[in-house]
């Protein structure tokens, strides 16, 4: 092990008190051995700081960051990334259970890809299993275009080890959107992405979840017609922040998303905000596990604007 890189685990914690054991244990148990884990606490209340200082304290590779304010989700994670000092970094979270073998079989699958990422198995906050893994809800993407990253995702935070090269390219992260996402679309734009076909996390759900991945909330509450326009906003401001980061090569074709859906926004229907959608179905909807015809239907919803959410 000794000739092997070093490999970072950005941890960023806030309140885990209940699950943050595990997770660590989960950590120092790697096969894989040269490795640091990076901690950035947000401002816990609870006794999560307390706890990661025992485990530094035994003389394990740990650093601890506190912050003075609290950051948020994402501001965390880019603070976490940028401490870290491997050759390859995994980002963490605090609440998950990680395979022993994860990191190693990660390492000896990347190859001259920028990041690879891996299937999750869904446990319930007890640790239970849910009988539900991240590929039964999304197909996984590997290659060179950004463009199913547009529309939805599959890489999540936790399933990301990716070379320190991509650096330079996902700072800082977009206010607004998902981290991993911009991840995942930002080394897809600028070189190549890959995934290994085993469940390497087991994904833990419960209610103070950063992500819905599930969508179990969102089942739960009525979206108002201001939300859903809200989310009309959101897609265009999305698609405008991938155009403009990225590659000549797709830069167009998103830019052209951009420009339309900046038109529905502001009508009831354009129709040819769709029908690029659907010209390039192929790509923008290759994570949507879905028939033909499912995907047909979403992309017909694409098109309604906000005078028709105001309404229905």
């Amino acid at each position: 092990m000794e000739n092997l890189p070093l490999i970072s685990i950005a941890l960023c914690t806030y309140n885990g008190e209940e699950f943050i054991r595990q997770q660590m244990d989960s950590l120092l148990a790697q096969s894989y051995k040269n490795i640091e884990i990076i901690i950035v606490d947000d401002c816990s209340t609870d006794q999560t700081l307390s706890i990661v200082n025992e485990y530094a304290a035994s003389g394990n590779n740990i650093r601890i960051f506190r912050n003075e304010k609290n950051l948020g989700y994402n501001k965390n994670f880019e603070k976490a990334i940028k401490r870290c000092t491997g050759d390859f970094i995994a980002m963490c979270d605090q609440d998950d259970i990680w395979h022993p073998d994860k990191l190693k079989i990660q390492y000896e699958a990347i190859g001259n890809s920028d990041l690879i990422y891996h299937d999750s198995e869904f446990i319930d906050s007890l640790g239970n299993g849910m009988n539900f893994k991240m590929s039964d809800k999304f197909n996984f993407y590997k290659g060179s275009s950004p463009l199913p990253f547009l529309f939805m995702n599959c890489v999540s935070g936790h399933s990301i080890l990716m070379k320190r090269t991509l650096l330079k390219d996902i700072f800082p992260f977009p206010e607004g959107f998902h981290y991993d996402q911009w991840i995942a679309f930002t080394a897809a734009d600028k070189g190549s992405i890959d995934f290994v076909d085993r469940c390497l996390i087991q994904y833990r759900q419960h209610e103070k979840n950063s992500t819905d991945i599930l969508a179990v909330r969102s089942k739960l509450q009525k979206t108002s017609s201001e939300v859903k326009i809200e989310r009309l906003t959101q897609e265009s401001l999305w698609l405008k922040v991938c155009a403009d980061s990225s590659s000549t090569a797709n830069s167009k074709l998103i830019s052209k998303l951009y420009a339309l859906s900046m038109q529905r926004n502001a009508s009831f229907a354009t129709i040819p905000y769709g029908l690029e959608i659907w010209k390039n179905e192929e790509l923008l909807l290759f994570l949507l596990k879905k028939n033909k015809r499912s995907k047909f239907f979403f992309t017909l919803r694409k098109i309604w604007g906000a005078g028709t959410k105001r309404i229905i």
